[in-house]
């Protein structure tokens, strides 16, 4: 027998070097592949066409359940504002202004969402799950939302910006469009798919700095081009559901133009943010006016905006 000089004993030099075990014979790589076959199910299996723009999409939430959980956090952004004295009378002047423009949209959303899902081939959307309700609060915040399920606030902030009631109806219609469109059980979705690759990138024993990079990748890859895509889609159906109530749809270029002058006009550039850069935004609504205006004559008798 062949003794080592080294005094490491009689084995073959092959014999002392470790196994190294095939792909498949990782349990890292099983992991991965579980998590990525789950998150493939979870991810195609919701899958849907957005009747309003005809495009893929996918929901974490029935429409049922998207409501109730817009509900119950409409509820608690009702309850602190009462808390701080922050929320309107009903009779109060602007929150009957601003319910005044609420109604006339949702009173257009049967007929918009119909025509918008008939050019796309698309049944007309299922409108049950929506119990339509608005409230403003005093604010100085510029800003309006409307939750899953038809829950709408709009903060005082937003009136000096807003300027008349066509910019106004631009933005309400921008953001009850976010509740048609489903982005609330949309974003779902995807922050379950996100949370599941963090979860396989954990398991997997993937060292800290590469999970670093891999996070910053899924959010300037994916989450935030995602909200954009969103807002774009937002902005689209809104224009058309503000024009159909018979308001001005060109107010949404000014309106944008001051938009983007709020803080100084400093913003993160494009790729690091959730939103549109206001540029591109106004171009894009640019692009949407013939369209709209469609909208409004049909809708309006061809009359002039006002």
């Amino acid at each position: 027998m062949r003794i080592d000089p080294l005094g490491q004993g009689g084995y073959p030099q092959d014999a002392r070097q470790p196994r190294r075990r095939g792909l498949f014979g990782n349990i890292r790589w099983w992991v991965l592949l579980l998590f990525a076959g789950y998150a493939a199910w979870s991810w195609f299996g919701s899958k849907a066409t957005d009747p309003y723009t005809g495009e893929d999409a996918h929901y974490g939430a029935t429409p049922e359940e998207e409501a109730q959980l817009g509900a119950q956090a409409y509820r608690e952004v009702l309850t602190d504002a009462q808390s701080q004295r922050a929320l309107l009378a009903p009779n109060d002047q602007t929150s009957q202004q601003i319910r005044a423009i609420a109604q006339r949209l949702v009173a257009r959303v049967p007929q918009v969402a119909a025509d918008l899902a008939a050019q796309h081939g698309q049944p007309t959307p299922d409108l049950s799950s929506y119990q339509w309700d608005v409230n403003v609060i005093q604010s100085d915040e510029a800003n309006a939302f409307c939750l899953p399920g038809g829950k709408i606030a709009v903060y005082t902030g937003l009136i000096p910006v807003a300027q008349n009631a066509d910019a106004m109806a631009v933005v309400m219609g921008h953001e009850i469009s976010h509740a048609l469109l489903r982005h609330g059980a949309q974003r779902m979705a995807q922050q379950k798919l996100v949370q599941m690759g963090q979860m396989a990138a954990g398991v997997s024993g993937m060292d800290q700095q590469t999970m670093a990079a891999l996070g910053a990748g899924i959010q300037y890859g994916v989450v935030l081009p995602y909200g954009r895509n969103h807002e774009t889609q937002a902005d689209e159906v809104g224009l058309m559901l503000a024009a159909a109530a018979c308001y001005n749809p060109e107010a949404a270029i000014p309106l944008w133009e001051r938009m983007s002058q709020l803080g100084g006009g400093q913003r993160p550039p494009e790729f690091a943010s959730t939103h549109p850069d206001p540029a591109n935004r106004i171009q894009h609504l640019q692009s949407l006016l013939p369209q709209a205006k469609q909208f409004y004559a049909k809708y309006c008798g061809g009359q002039a905006a006002q």
